[in-house]
């Protein structure tokens, strides 16, 4: 599961920004609306609500982590009465210093803020996940797991010594990994993770991620999951949340957009490595999922 699961990272480009630890005072909202930005927010002390369009609310406690895989616009919010205006977490990324005390003068909330983006948001694995990936704490206290990372990040967040940039954008890969290889264990929410959860559906996934370009069949599959045709392609759709040809579909026109934007290959030539026995059948594929042909995507992606 790991190996596929960092894999699939690497497919996605995942890639972390740096962090802020907040300390804000009763009453307060934080906004988080920059496009393509993922936030990651760990509560340390205190409580608040996570709160998306629509009025979703989340709440969450001391020891609770909490990250946003699509993107979503949200907040970070006060329990009780709101502040008379919002502050944008942009404004507060702008201050010099990392460690930020910012609020009213009520019960104080304390809160490690990060984020982080992908280069191929379109990715299928991505589509699966939900809004936010809740990680609940223990006690009041943050996951054994996640204690060494926590204290790492909060001492880097402090010193603000040359490179702790870096440092917490490793750090962070690994938090985002382990917080999806929990949601995959627990959820019962189709999606990626939970088909990686399956131990022969995992078997399945990797198959198809090594050669997303193989002319799979759904009796190649169930074969290698050891299920009949119908239990596998049932199963594939329930857990995974969309069909087995879908998913692969989605897998090869990830890997087309990404050797698209290298223009010392033909489109034939990508067609042949994604899995099309011609570019014209390559173009209608990638047109019917693009709303553009291969050669606009690519000349859109080079300017």
């Amino acid at each position: 599961m790991d190996d596929l699961l960092s894999r699939v990272l690497s497919e996605i480009r995942f890639h972390s920004a740096g962090y802020r630890r907040l300390r804000l005072g009763a009453p307060f909202e934080i906004t988080f609306t920059q496009s393509g930005l993922r936030g990651i927010h760990i509560v340390l002390h205190g409580e608040c609500d996570l709160v998306l369009t629509g009025d979703i609310r989340h709440r969450l406690r001391a020891g609770d982590l909490a990250i946003l895989p699509r993107a979503d616009p949200h907040a970070l919010c006060s329990i009780g009465p709101p502040p008379l205006r919002p502050t944008s977490a942009a404004q507060l990324a702008a201050l010099p210093d990392k460690s930020i005390h910012f609020g009213g003068s009520g019960a104080e909330t304390s809160i490690l803020c990060g984020a982080f983006a992908v280069g191929e948001p379109q990715h299928p694995a991505l589509q699966g996940l939900p809004s936010v990936l809740h990680v609940r704490g223990e006690r009041g206290a943050v996951p054994p797991w996640l204690h060494p990372y926590i204290d790492i990040v909060t001492a880097e967040v402090a010193e603000q010594a040359a490179g702790s940039d870096l440092v917490m954008a490793r750090l962070s890969d690994a938090i985002v990994i382990r917080a999806m290889r929990h949601h995959g264990a627990v959820t019962d929410q189709p999606g990626w993770l939970a088909g990686l959860a399956d131990p022969a559906l995992a078997r399945a996934l990797a198959a198809i991620h090594d050669d997303p370009a193989h002319p799979w069949r759904i009796d190649t599959l169930a074969h290698l999951t050891g299920m009949s045709r119908a239990t596998f392609a049932a199963k594939f759709t329930d857990r995974v949340g969309q069909p087995a040809i879908t998913y692969i579909t989605a897998l090869r026109m990830q890997k087309a957009r990404t050797l698209l934007r290298d223009d010392r290959l033909t489109v034939a030539a990508i067609a042949r490595q994604v899995g099309y026995r011609s570019d014209v059948a390559f173009a209608a594929a990638f047109k019917r999922a693009h709303r553009m042909s291969p050669g606009r995507f690519r000349a859109h992606e080079q300017h």
